[in-house]
């Protein structure tokens, strides 16, 4: 139980960083923000409550709020694994420093801009339910908005990918087709996944672990199938 509840409160610390920087960048307004109506869904999937998010946006607002700079770390975990860490932090000195030690107590290494990304690709993924949907029309349904991948996950949701930069086309799409989305995320994709015994893998989970858990971390990609 008390393993849920941390990570509820780490997706809630998570998303009200989000907001502050949607609402820095953007504005207050969802209607005229897609970074923050994508906040709005993703709160609603791991059960903020809506007081809460409205309370982070009030706080964005704020002059004497925290600035928050987002940063892409770049590194390798044990056995050559490429692993890629998202962080949001308003000290970009100590964020570093963190990460390079998760690096380094988790026998793997902390790389340089591009030295991991090339193998990833950045993708706006969404998740609906998948109860009732033929993917086979969806996907014509969907392919003038940017489509490029539809499937299904081990718990029977469908996974919608398109480009990054198609994100607010094919939201627009789905709102428009009244289509429920459970969840949205700008995601990194790896190309070409690793596959390691089961001890590997565990000191592979053990480094990726212990990054998530970092305060300044908001998610964590990585090539281990």
């Amino acid at each position: 139980m008390f393993a849920r509840w941390d990570k509820m409160a780490k997706n809630f610390t998570r998303i009200g960083k989000e907001i502050a920087i949607a609402v820095k960048a953007s504005g207050p307004d969802p209607d005229n923000n897609p970074a923050l109506r994508r906040c709005y869904t993703n709160a609603r999937a791991c059960g903020m409550p809506k007081d809460r998010v409205e309370a982070a946006i009030k706080r964005a607002m704020g002059k004497d709020t925290s600035s928050y700079e987002e940063i892409m770390y770049e590194g390798y975990a044990p056995h050559g694994v490429a692993v890629l860490v998202e962080t949001a932090t308003d000290n970009p000195t100590r964020t570093v420093a963190n990460v390079r030690m998760h690096f380094t107590k988790g026998q793997g290494s902390l790389g340089t801009a591009g030295s991991v990304s090339f193998g990833f690709t950045h993708m706006a993924e969404f998740k609906i339910k998948g109860e009732g949907v033929d993917v086979d029309e969806m996907e014509l349904e969907l392919i003038d908005f940017g489509l490029e991948e539809i499937g299904e996950d081990t718990e029977g949701h469908v996974i919608i990918r398109a480009p990054f930069n198609e994100y607010g086309n094919m939201s627009k799409a789905l709102d428009d087709k009244k289509i429920e989305v459970l969840s949205a995320e700008l995601t990194w994709v790896p190309g070409n996944m690793m596959e390691l015994d089961e001890e590997q893998s565990n000191e592979v989970l053990k480094l990726v672990d212990h990054l998530e858990q970092d305060d300044d971390v908001q998610k964590v990609y990585h090539n281990l199938k």
